[in-house]
């Protein structure tokens, strides 16, 4: 397994407001995921923290998503061959994350 791949996004909004833009995104984000031939396995709230689990090609990988007053913090654990890929996913997770938290 390679090294987690972790992110913080900051945000004004709150720990309530982000969580509900979290939550709206989170399935939208589900179906284009799966329209990309990545398969959701699992995707739980308990509290402030999202587990998830997804697959593509054979390849399984996890992580949470912690909803803090002033900032998100994203943790995905990629296996290794995947983790090629984490540099790119760090952009996109990135720039989706900051589209969703940003004052509107």
């Amino acid at each position: 397994m390679a090294k987690p791949l972790v992110m913080e996004i900051p945000h004004e909004l709150g720990r309530d407001e982000a969580k509900r833009r979290l939550e709206e995104g989170t399935e939208k984000g589900k179906a284009l995921l799966q329209k990309s031939g990545i398969t959701v396995e699992t995707m739980t709230w308990t509290g402030d923290r999202l587990d998830f689990a997804v697959s593509s090609f054979g390849q399984k990988m996890g992580g949470q998503v912690d909803v803090n007053p002033d900032s998100v913090r994203v943790e995905v654990r990629l296996p290794l061959l995947l983790s090629f890929f984490a540099e790119k996913l760090q952009k996109m997770v990135g720039n989706e994350g900051t589209k969703l938290l940003t004052k509107k």
